[in-house]
């Protein structure tokens, strides 16, 4: 299982899967980040956290513990 967590910087993947459940698992979903759609990685931090996606056109941060509970495909 590969997570958003372990794209690397420049690639582009798909959410298989969002783990976790309820405030958590919504608050993700509510950020645009469902099944299906495509990813672009652009920049992870020095130290992992937070990581920079592109996703449905626009930028966002995601904490490295929140990255981990979405699986996503190459």
């Amino acid at each position: 299982m590969k997570t958003l967590r372990d794209a690397n910087i420049g690639e582009t993947v798909k959410v298989v899967k969002i783990h976790g459940e309820g405030a958590v698992k919504r608050r993700i979903m509510d950020m645009g980040i469902t099944k299906g759609v495509e990813i672009f990685v652009r920049k992870v931090a020095p130290l992992g956290d937070p990581v920079e996606i592109t996703v449905r056109g626009y930028e966002l941060s995601l904490r490295k513990a929140d990255s981990e509970m979405v699986e996503v495909e190459s």
